[in-house]
């Protein structure tokens, strides 16, 4: 399923888009050059690279890999537990 934030419906097209200043927003992130906003940053840029994610985040590539890894483990431990 494709999230769409409230906020960017005010946007006709992504290279208009004003930067986000709704910090709150979930998908909210410290990035000016994909407006503030991760949907944003993927509707531009497509699949991001842990180097791109982590300049993006302000963390390191190793964190991001790190979270990546515990959010597979995560799914898998789901799965096993919803075919019980």
């Amino acid at each position: 399923m494709i999230q769409k934030c409230f906020y960017t419906e005010r946007c006709d097209m992504i290279e208009n888009c004003e930067s986000c200043e709704h910090k709150h927003c979930r998908y909210w992130i410290e990035y000016e050059e994909d407006n503030n906003c991760s949907l944003i940053s993927i509707e531009k840029n497509g699949k991001l690279t842990l180097k791109e994610v982590a300049k993006r985040l302000n963390i390191s590539d190793v964190r991001v890999k790190q979270i990546q890894d515990k959010a597979i483990e995560n799914f898998k431990n789901q799965i096993l537990l919803n075919k019980k």
